[in-house]
């Protein structure tokens, strides 16, 4: 889909095996297509397949690619990373807190298990660029891209900022509201969401949901706010009656109150669930930093 007149979104399908069966799931990833190709995240192994088919219908290739850019670690969106880099060559661009994450699956897996990761993820990648907060990475000829630190989703998460083309994309920082909720800090990812909100923009690309003009865009962050805010309340319910150890019961009482399916019972949303409760029982819980956390 063209977003811009250089810059495309590609929605790709794929799915992730659990023990209750198989979950149906989408990731978008974008590229900037101008002198240079840039890839903004990767998908899952295999989407090197539809980034390729996509380009050749535009009369481009793979191979152009020459900067792929990561929004953060888990597995939708490295799991084509090393494929790509081995194909093109690309340098690869990520926060610094993602980076042991992406260099080291293995390491990955072990500190956050996710179901089918190993299907997910072809391998691991060596970060050539580490990103920080404010700097910005020149694109193209007169085409930049600002890096916004948006922590909340997991440490290293990074939105950017297209001033030129007014598009902001934003990776996971954006939650979908009635979606399964995944984040490693309740209030970094309000806080991110507010930062992300005062932009000026005309396109906000996500990787959870259709890309959204201004005004959509507008009340899709007052929605993922108070989505989070409503996930929190019942968060804080739910400890009030079960205790704050009974973590997967405490996730499964949340799940019925917000009426998501079943399947959302499961570890990586009660971890997710459980920061809400880190806040409230740490008065410093702003300044909690956990390791890169989802698909």
């Amino acid at each position: 889909m063209q977003i811009t007149p250089r810059i495309h979104a590609i929605n790709i399908p794929f799915t992730v095996p659990t023990p209750s069966g198989t979950i149906n799931r989408s990731v978008n990833v974008f590229l900037y297509c101008g002198a240079k190709i840039t890839l903004i995240d990767s998908g899952v192994a295999g989407s090197e397949q539809h980034i390729s088919q996509y380009l050749e219908q535009r009369g481009l290739q793979l191979q152009q690619i020459e900067h792929l850019i990561l929004t953060h670690s888990h597995p939708d969106h490295i799991g084509a990373a090393m494929e790509i880099q081995r194909a093109t060559g690309c340098r690869v661009s990520a926060h610094t807190a993602e980076r042991s994450w992406i260099e080291d699956i293995n390491l990955q897996e072990k500190e956050r298990p996710v179901p089918g990761f190993q299907t997910l993820v072809g391998g691991s990648v060596s970060v050539d660029n580490l990103l920080y907060d404010g700097e910005t990475i020149l694109i193209d000829q007169g085409i930049s891209l600002k890096v916004i630190h948006t922590p909340g989703h997991s440490a290293g998460s990074i939105s950017l900022w297209c001033p030129s083309e007014k598009v902001l994309l934003t990776g996971d920082a954006v939650l979908v509201p009635g979606d399964m909720p995944i984040f490693d800090n309740y209030q970094l990812a309000v806080d991110s969401l507010v930062k992300l909100e005062a932009i000026e923009l005309e396109w906000l690309l996500s990787a959870w949901d259709e890309p959204k003009q201004a005004t959509e865009a507008k009340m899709l962050f007052r929605e993922s706010i108070d989505w989070l805010k409503k996930i929190n309340a019942a968060v804080h319910n739910a400890a009030s009656i079960l205790g704050t150890e009974n973590h997967m019961e405490i996730c499964r009482n949340v799940v019925a109150e917000l009426g998501l399916p079943q399947f959302a019972v499961n570890p990586l949303v009660s971890r997710s669930l459980m920061s809400c409760l880190a806040i409230h029982t740490n008065n410093k819980g702003r300044g909690i930093t956990p390791r890169p956390g989802a698909v």
